[in-house]
């Protein structure tokens, strides 16, 4: 500060010069002495306030560097100045009064340091944080300091001791140390059996001679290894350095394996799980979790468990379908054990249950019925989108299948059965108390896996490439009945639901689905029927196409809003809406927006080209790539938009076709 005010005097005292110059010319050009009169008094005021104004800041310099010397006794004066750490005073308004010869020589390359503020010459953080901080890191001219703040007072003026400990070659070690931890991946090639099952074995050979290369390409540009241990798999140990190149790459090998193709057929991909941890053997048990999340999700995709869950990449491809119907008996086996070790069976899907949550929990829930296992659907009537279908029930003299909360806990006991339709995701089950209490559980779902996945069941039937929980459950009822034939309702509830998340045999519609239908048809399922289940009211209707009417283009999606309240008939118009919103020429997706109390609920849907899942995922929700579903909390309409729009563009910039 003594340095600034000196630099000021100079500047002070040539300009008094000038004015005294300027006066004296006055005097003796002007006659009537009324100009000079009125400098004189100008110049006066000016020199006086000059003169304040310097001993004033001196007075304020003196008083501070009092105050500092009367805090440190002589000792800790010599100390201070002494001391190789550096150290620096700092004024309660962060300005430098005082600095030892160490933090003059740390601080090389800034002149005039008293005086100055801490601010701009040691750090972004502002003066406030840095008192409130006590503690923080600081790089300066190429070196690391961990620099502490020690605060003490005199007479109720606060100053701050602020001392710089360079601990640069520990920070650096301490970085290398994270960066070289290992790293595992577990890599599989999803399709190839699937895509060159009559290709010859030399063919084959050579194909994945072709995907070996990318991959010990790859691999190395990186300071790890790789090591082929089965077909199609490989064991991958990498750097954390490594990693964070490849994260940010967006781990371009997935790309690189979709080019391979042999005569005109490509559509190769990869899965892999990557885990970190503080050993190797967790590390690779992380990428097995991993790499089940992959798969879990339909392959084509990178997962890397981390602390907090897992970080996705990819995921543009269709789920490839390598169910095998040996699969199926083997799990349908291993319900039927649990079926005649349990007391009664409780299906139920997961809230605002559609045709395909509905159709399936009942059909099967009926079947065991009829075949004298005590079984219901806890459902929640109020909340359904398949009212038709109760009513079918209803109609049909089996009101008594359907039981709400308190009924489905009062028939809850320790060998009770609860079996999950159409949902994996603990906190999207109808009922979750139910869950929570039950001792048994099995999964039947087709959704891409999500991390809040149902981790207590004792069967955990997860198929990502089927059409639907209808079509999982149609193949499983012939094993679980010994073929006996099912009844008509059940096999149109079945076929109805089949329908619905297959846009009636247009999308993720495989071999299996047909023959499930076919199966379906041949029990007795009358096609006109099942159309009335998923007919709707004038009312449904009049919603529906207001919010088609709201529909703006955005990129190569379109966007619609309703404006009433939230409610059944809202969510199922919104979700019909955005279907038919892709039959728009040009576009690649839909959604559909309303509110429900605090919340914007999105219903989202593509054709696939456009991975609806990863943009719902990034808002909250979850889904398949073609249909998904996302609720933002504490939310408007306008706002709801600009996030998802927000969502849509980074999408397209990471990957222009997502």
């Amino acid at each position: 500060m003594k340095n600034r005010l000196w630099n000021v005097r100079p500047t002070v005292i040539l300009l008094a010069a000038v004015a005294t110059l300027f006066l004296g010319i006055t005097f003796f050009l002007d006659d009537s002495k009324i100009v000079f009169a009125v400098e004189l008094v100008a110049w006066a005021v000016a020199m006086v306030f000059a003169v304040w104004y310097i001993l004033h800041r001196q007075h304020i310099i003196n008083r501070l560097m009092r105050q500092l010397m009367r805090q440190l006794n002589v000792a800790d004066k010599k100390a201070l100045a002494a001391l190789p750490l550096a150290v620096a005073a700092v004024s309660s308004k962060g300005e430098i009064v005082w600095f030892n010869k160490a933090f003059s020589q740390t601080m090389e390359g800034h002149d005039h340091l008293l005086g100055q503020s801490v601010e701009s010459i040691l750090s972004d953080m502002s003066f406030e944080e840095m008192r409130n901080n006590h503690r923080f890191d600081l790089k300066l001219n190429g070196r690391c300091f961990t620099v502490t703040v020690d605060a003490f007072s005199y007479k109720d003026e606060l100053t701050y001791l602020l001392y710089y400990w360079d601990d640069t070659d520990l920070k650096n070690i301490a970085e290398e140390y994270a960066l070289s931890r290992p790293v595992v991946l577990s890599v599989v090639i999803d399709n190839m059996e699937e895509l060159f099952q009559s290709t010859r074995d030399s063919d084959r050979a050579r194909i994945s001679g072709q995907v070996e290369k990318l991959l010990e390409d790859w691999i190395g540009t990186t300071s790890g290894i790789i090591r082929k241990y089965d077909a199609y798999r490989f064991f991958v140990v990498v750097e954390q350095r490594d990693l964070q190149k490849m994260s940010e790459d967006r781990f371009s090998i997935l790309n690189a394996v979709r080019t391979v193709e042999h005569n005109g057929v490509s559509g190769l991909t990869l899965s892999i799980g990557v885990g970190s941890a503080e050993t190797l053997h967790q590390s690779e048990l992380q990428a097995q979790q991993a790499m089940e999340m992959a798969l879990g999700r339909g392959g084509d995709q990178v997962a890397v468990k981390t602390e907090t869950g897992y970080d996705f990449y990819g995921g543009r491809s269709q789920g490839v379908e390598r169910r095998t119907k040996v699969r199926t008996r083997v799990m349908a086996k291993t319900i039927r054990e649990l079926l005649d070790d349990s007391d009664n069976v409780i299906v139920m899907g997961h809230r605002f249950s559609d045709l395909d949550c509905l159709g399936s929990g009942t059909a099967l829930a009926h079947t065991l019925r009829s075949k004298g296992k005590p079984a219901v659907v806890a459902v929640n009537r109020k909340t359904t989108l398949a009212p038709e279908l109760l009513a079918a029930y209803d109609e049909a003299g089996q009101k008594d299948l359907f039981v709400d909360e308190d009924k489905a806990h009062q028939l809850l006991t320790d060998r009770s059965l609860l079996i999950i339709t159409d949902t994996h995701a603990s906190n999207l089950v109808e009922y979750p108390s139910l869950y929570d209490e039950a001792k048994n559980v099995v999964v039947i779902d087709h959704h891409r896996k999500t991390v809040n996945f149902i981790d207590k069941a004792t069967i955990f039937f997860h198929e990502p490439s089927a059409s639907s929980a209808s079509e999982m459950v149609a193949e499983l009822l012939p094993y679980l009945t010994d073929n006996a034939p099912i009844d008509k309702l059940d096999a149109e509830a079945l076929l109805a639901g089949i329908i619905l998340d297959t846009k009636g045999f247009i999308m993720k519609a495989g071999t299996r689905t047909f023959e499930a239908a076919a199966y379906l048809r041949s029990s007795g399922a009358d096609t006109i029927s099942v159309k009335k289940l998923s007919s709707g009211s004038m009312e449904l209707y009049h919603v529906k196409s207001d919010i088609i009417a709201s529909a703006q283009p955005f990129r190569n999606t379109i966007i619609a809003t309703c404006n009433v309240q939230g409610s059944s008939l809202v969510r199922v118009a919104a979700a019909q809406a955005a279907d038919e919103l892709l039959s728009v020429k040009g576009v690649d997706a839909s959604f559909a927006l309303f509110v429900d109390g605090d919340r914007v609920n999105i219903s989202a849907r593509s054709y696939g080209r456009f991975n609806v899942q990863l943009i719902m995922e990034a808002l909250g929700g979850g889904g398949h790539m073609t249909m998904a579903a996302a609720q933002i909390v504490g939310a408007d309409i306008p706002s709801a938009i600009e996030r998802l729009k927000t969502e849509i563009d980074r999408q397209l910039a990471e990957n222009r076709e997502v």
